[in-house]
């Protein structure tokens, strides 16, 4: 059956009102709950991707996390079994993606904090309940007129213990691999501390219109050093760029282990020391030795050919 996509249509207990937004392989409608007659969002795929068992795995986990989280900052997936159809029920939110708010110019520090701050409280209660967001960028953050935020979209979510039920390679994130931490590069399933650099990139752009390392292949960002925030703009503080520097660490074992570290300096950043950084002093050499890239990318890509040959051996041992 078609799942009806047009206003005044009526899905079960809900009142279609209009096309909201598109993510992936699904629209979001503005709807009325017809028994409370609040608003609601209602996610329904597209028609195609329903035969999708990748797809329908994440759709299903996107609603199982969902239904599981209850935070202001988290958007609240309705439980309702009572559907004909498959779709995802949430609370509706007046605001507008993080990336329209980025369209509209560079943040002021003092709103860059804030707003991170919020982010910050959102992922400290996702540590808190063993579930790591795998996929933060500004499209998918809400905000309001007052800078309050919602996180959207748990398709790709872990939980810690759980099974990795789908597997991303380095080809299925490279569009959106400016927010993709050094570890997941690498093939290493991302955890807390993913998160963190994944906000760490979001800070510098909402304090500086750019991403760490826009217009770079994957590779030469396990190799380069960004440009320094206060390059960019003087106006932020240095304390705030050593922030964004111990969000961003190449090594996860060198960043703030969880979100409630983060939103720490963040609000005492008068207490933030300024560290000697290699980052500061050598960030002008932007080049990567064309030797070193090419070996980088041959190491990458004969380490899964060895694997294999090396099962084929014992196998035949």
């Amino acid at each position: 059956m078609r799942i009806p996509v047009n206003t005044g249509d009526q899905i079960d207990h809900y009142q279609i009102e209009g096309l909201a937004a598109r993510g992936g392989a699904a629209s979001i409608f503005r709807g009325t709950d017809l028994r409370t007659n609040r608003p609601v969002a209602i996610k329904i795929p597209d028609p195609e991707m329903e035969s999708d068992p990748v797809f329908f795995e994440r759709f299903q986990r996107e609603e199982e996390i969902g239904k599981s989280l209850d935070h202001p900052g988290i958007m609240k997936v309705l439980a309702d079994d009572d559907r004909s159809q498959r779709y995802i029920v949430t609370e509706w939110f007046e605001g507008k993606p993080l990336r329209q708010v980025l369209a509209e110019g560079k943040l002021s520090p003092e709103r860059a904090v804030r707003i991170a701050l919020n982010i910050c409280d959102a992922l400290a209660y996702l540590q808190n309940h063993g579930v790591v967001h795998r996929d933060l960028r500004p499209e998918n953050i809400l905000v309001d007129a007052q800078d309050h935020i919602k996180l959207i979209n748990f398709a790709i979510a872990a939980q810690t213990g759980a099974r990795r039920i789908t597997f991303t390679s380095l080809a299925q994130i490279v569009g959106v691999s400016e927010y993709i931490s050094p570890e997941e590069l690498n093939g290493k399933r991302g955890d807390a501390r993913s998160d963190i650099y994944a906000l760490g990139t979001i800070l510098y752009e909402m304090l500086t219109e750019k991403t760490p390392f826009r217009g770079t292949s994957p590779y030469d960002r396990l190799l380069k050093h960004a440009i320094p925030p206060r390059e960019i703009d003087p106006a932020i503080p240095p304390q705030l760029q050593e922030v964004i520097y111990r969000a961003l660490e190449r090594n996860p074992r060198s960043r703030y282990s969880n979100a409630h570290e983060f939103a720490h300096e963040l609000n005492h950043l008068d207490q933030v020391g300024i560290a000697e950084r290699t980052e500061l002093r050598e960030w002008k050499r932007r080049g990567v030795p064309r030797w070193r890239s090419v070996l980088f990318f041959v190491a990458s890509a004969l380490v899964p050919a060895v694997i294999f040959g090396l099962l084929i051996y014992f196998a035949r041992r």
